[in-house]
């Protein structure tokens, strides 16, 4: 594993646990599409950029064993007459766990997921599925399906704030939709986020994406900046420690990249991403 690997494997906790679970995050390439029920009329549920929700929910499941497409079968079958909506929660929530635990497939999981807080609509429900979707935007390469991951984290956070305007993690979540998604302007993010940091300097999230997004862009001096406060207030946030140590090793100053990545080393806790940090520090020592 190189160097650049390691330090997104731990910048991107989130991205790294969904990873584990699901292996991959998208379709297969050259799926083609297949028969499907079209899913309801709105905004959030149709095609976008080329990608459609159908079409992967129905190729998702064609590549299912036949025992795990009986049970889903089952489940897609078991809303009955009653209480319609809580009837409609329970069968999301249950499809969400089938997709997270038993086919380990991302996307299934993530728009159930997201469907279930929809139709829950509470602060808690919709700012995770929110967190589940931009979790994993830089880790998706194809455009359309990102576009798409992108448009339904916004909605959800939108939806958050409607729920509690102050919900600050939302904001700076929306922002940072923008910033990674392509929807709206980088700006328009940054400005969401700062929002949040003028308010409250101490916020650890704001802070941190702030920083990312200033070596987006190439300002290397803010991001450090950024990355200082957060250490001042978290001094064992490893995500800053490496991110500096990244930051040092780029411009050069080994010195500082290895102070930096040794303090890492007594911080993580998965043995393979502390051998290849600790193989990273000696190279750097030659």
């Amino acid at each position: 594993m190189k160097k650049p690997q390691v330090i997104t494997i731990v910048v991107a906790a989130v991205a790294v646990v969904l990873l584990l679970a699901f292996g991959r995050t998208v379709p297969k390439a050259g799926s083609k599409p297949v028969a499907e029920t079209k899913a309801a009329d709105h905004d959030h549920e149709g095609a976008a950029g080329g990608f459609s929700i159908d079409t992967v929910l129905a190729t998702s499941k064609k590549e299912l064993p036949a025992n795990q497409v009986l049970r889903l079968d089952l489940l897609e079958q078991s809303i009955t007459r009653g209480d319609v909506k809580k009837q409609k929660l329970e069968v999301y929530h249950q499809l969400a766990h089938f997709w997270k635990d038993t086919a380990k497939s991302f996307i299934p999981y993530a728009w159930f997921t997201a469907e279930s807080a929809r139709l829950e609509n509470s602060e808690k429900s919709l700012n995770f599925a929110a967190q589940i979707f931009l979790s994993q935007l830089t880790q998706v390469e194809n455009e359309s399906t990102r576009h798409w991951m992108a448009e339904q984290a916004k909605d959800l956070f939108e939806k958050t704030l409607s729920v509690n305007p102050a919900n600050d993690s939302a904001q700076v979540g929306l922002g940072a939709t923008y910033l990674y998604g392509g929807i709206g302007t980088p700006m328009e993010g940054i400005g969401k986020i700062r929002a949040v940091v003028e308010k409250d300097s101490t916020n650890i999230y704001a802070q941190m994406t702030l920083a990312t997004a200033s070596l987006m862009s190439g300002q290397k001096q803010k991001a450090q900046e950024r990355l200082e406060t957060v250490l001042k207030l978290q001094p064992q946030n490893i995500q800053a420690i490496l991110m500096l140590g990244d930051i040092y090793e780029k411009d050069g100053d080994k010195d500082q990249a290895v102070q930096w990545y040794s303090k890492a080393v007594k911080l993580v806790q998965r043995a393979d991403i502390r051998t290849e940090l600790e193989k990273r520090i000696e190279a750097l020592k030659k």
